[in-house]
């Protein structure tokens, strides 16, 4: 950007890299491929996915829907941050009744 601004991604993934098989459908299948193998190795011996270009993930989760594994999933930076305030405010509440 030529305004001296940062391109943000608008979504992130998560990967739980213990429980992938390096299949690659999420890296097949993501819609702006941003996704790419990770350097490094599972415990198993496989290449987990790695969010290679984060400015290009919009957190649309098409990588969780083709994962046999349910070893990653994409979400919406506004979805996430909702998410975490949720979560906030009930430990509040919770926290305010004990």
């Amino acid at each position: 950007m030529s305004d001296g601004t940062v391109q943000r991604g608008r979504g992130t993934v998560f990967v739980r890299k213990e429980i992938c098989k390096g299949c690659s459908y999420c890296i097949d299948f993501c819609p702006t491929k941003c996704l790419g193998f990770s350097k490094d190795f599972n415990a198993k011996g496989y290449h987990y996915p790695d969010l290679a270009r984060p400015a290009d993930c919009s957190g649309c989760d098409m990588c969780g829907l083709y994962c046999p594994d349910f070893a990653i999933y994409g979400m919406r930076y506004r979805d996430l941050e909702k998410a975490t305030a949720g979560a906030g405010t009930a430990a509040d509440g919770a926290a305010k009744q004990a």
